[in-house]
């Protein structure tokens, strides 16, 4: 049962609607009730109050069509290949792989509008305080701080994604408001300004009142992502800040590295001192169809009898082969987080295909893919990082980790190796895998030599039913072990997208049925035609 996850939404029962006359293009529909003049809040209903602000995080990442699947499907771990049953849809999955999308596919407007609404939320409430409709007595400057590094959290979601994105910190703007665009650099600046200058004022607790909200150790995480991606979005590298906002995080003191990494993603993960900041999930009370439903969309139908899910699943995406492969097979990663071999019911009876090619035959997952235009039943290891539980509804209850302290780790490694510490790093790196080779410690070092090496990904077209098969590998991306160290570490966590951006391979490299597009404007999305026909202050990112 997660407490918070109650409070998100328990926020409804007892805030009462008022009229503002205020209509700007942030603001399309009334995404959560506002509070009544006549409220006084004491410091569980503040809990609430700022909790509205949070709700949106869930939807931008893991709805239907969310950043999640933006971030994981446009990389070269997973992919939505065409099955007998399905997952066509219009080819927007193809085109994601393919990096052909548009700028009326379905993740580009989502993301867009799922972002803006968050920040419409953080914008209301900050205005309500700062107006006296919420008459906050007691840590008003805190609860203000928060919700700023909240929205400045949102507006990281924009920078990375489309880059060239508005600005917009009123809640109360004229009627035909249409905001003007910002540049990335100026949306970076806005960012790491707005942490910098609050992070003195958040809690430095980290308990279950502080639990999925931003403390100070939190906003550093943020501040520090911020630095290691600044190279990408303004031209002008940032290691050093960044290595002291992992230091600042280290210093707290407050968490550690889990002895075994599955414990950070256990349905009842909310206890773990690896989470720095989580999105809490509760099948009962999170109550979307698609709040978390990674699981309905990776395991086959057949998988059912396996969980005893509530509901049949969806079986469509899996791990690229190629991928896979760069696993040593002795990784406790490799081996817990993939669902793969023969598959069986709850009582132990073997499994056997139900639809496509294999039908009658076993049902055992297997590391080989024909393409993006044709994977049967068993093609594909399946999604397991995230327990699935035996009885899940369509919904999983395990709490989504947003920054965790391995990433801490790894971002300050990382910083560590491109201003020529190598082997500072590298202790790094071993100490983050020692959890992961406890049959063999010996495999879990790494030098900093190794660290300098290229990637170990048979990067290449490996399209058997176009017939099409290159050979690129992976020798030639600059640190691109670091990379396959972040692969191994975060697969499945809605990181790769980002990660091979800042390591030049996004758009240089092949894989499956991806050939390399060598265009750099393709690093971001475009913004909504949509939203360009709405607003003539907004210029279309280049390229599109």
């Amino acid at each position: 049962m997660k407490k918070l996850a109650k409070i998100h939404l328990f926020v409804a029962a007892f805030v009462a609607v008022i009229t503002i006359s205020a209509c700007t293009k942030l603001k399309n529909t009334p995404y959560t009730a506002i509070i009544s003049t006549e409220f006084n809040p004491g410091k569980s209903d503040l809990v609430a109050l700022v909790g509205a602000g949070y709700s949106q995080w869930r939807f931008i990442l893991l709805d239907w069509n969310g950043l999640w699947r933006a971030q994981e499907v446009t990389g070269d771990q997973l992919v939505i290949p065409k099955r007998p049953w399905g997952w066509f849809d219009d080819g927007v999955y193809q085109r994601l792989h393919k990096h052909t999308w548009t700028t009326d596919d379905d993740v580009v407007n989502q993301t867009w509008s799922r972002t803006y609404a968050g920040i419409t939320n953080c914008n209301r409430i900050i205005y309500q305080i700062e107006s006296g409709l919420i008459p906050i007595t007691e840590g008003k400057e805190a609860t203000l701080a928060e919700l700023k590094v909240l929205r400045a959290s949102y507006y990281a979601i924009l920078c990375d994604f489309y880059g060239n994105v508005p600005i917009v910190t009123q809640f109360d703007l004229p009627s035909g408001f249409l905001p003007k665009q910002n540049t990335r650099v100026e949306v970076y600046d806005f960012i790491v300004k707005e942490l910098t200058d609050n992070i003195p004022l958040l809690s430095a607790e980290n308990n279950t009142e502080t639990y999925g909200k931003f403390n100070k150790w939190a906003a550093f995480t943020l501040l520090a992502k911020m630095y290691l991606n600044a190279g990408v979005y303004t031209g002008t590298t940032r290691w050093t800040e960044c290595i002291a906002a992992c230091d600042s995080v280290e210093k707290s003191g407050a968490f550690i590295l889990e002895p075994v990494q599955k414990n950070v993603f256990v349905t009842e993960n909310q206890g773990s001192k690896e989470i720095i900041f989580a999105i809490p999930m509760d099948e009962d009370y999170t109550n979307n169809w698609n709040a978390f439903d990674l699981h309905m969309q990776t395991l086959q139908q057949e998988n059912q009898a396996t969980y005893n899910l509530k509901n049949t699943p969806w079986g469509g995406i899996c791990g690229i082969p190629q991928f896979i492969s760069t696993f040593d097979v002795s990784d406790i990663r490799y081996q817990n987080n993939w669902i793969k071999g023969q598959q069986y019911t709850s009582s132990g009876q073997m499994l056997y295909v139900a639809q496509g090619d294999f039908t009658g035959k076993p049902l055992a997952f297997v590391n080989e893919l024909p393409g993006l235009e044709k994977g049967e039943s068993v093609h594909g290891f399946r999604l397991g990082k995230f327990e699935i539980k035996k009885g899940a509804t369509n919904r999983l209850s395990n709490d989504y980790p947003i920054f965790r302290y391995a990433e801490v780790r790894m971002m300050k490694a990382e910083c560590l190796l491109r201003t020529g510490q190598a082997d500072a790093a590298a202790l790094i790196v071993t100490e983050v895998r020692q959890r992961d080779f406890i049959s063999d410690p010996s495999k879990a070092v790494v030098t900093g030599a190794q660290l300098q090496m290229g990637s170990s990904y048979a990067y290449g077209l490996k399209d058997a039913v176009n017939n099409q098969f290159t050979t690129e590998g992976g020798a030639d991306i600059q640190y691109g072990r670091f990379l396959d160290e972040l692969g191994w570490e975060f697969e499945q966590e809605g990181h790769r997208r980002t990660d091979m951006i800042r390591f030049g391979a996004f758009s240089t490299k092949s894989w499956l049925s991806h050939a390399a597009t060598n265009n750099i404007n393709r690093t971001l999305f475009p913004i909504p035609r949509t939203e360009i026909q709405k607003n003539g202050n907004l210029i279309q990112n280049l390229g599109y």
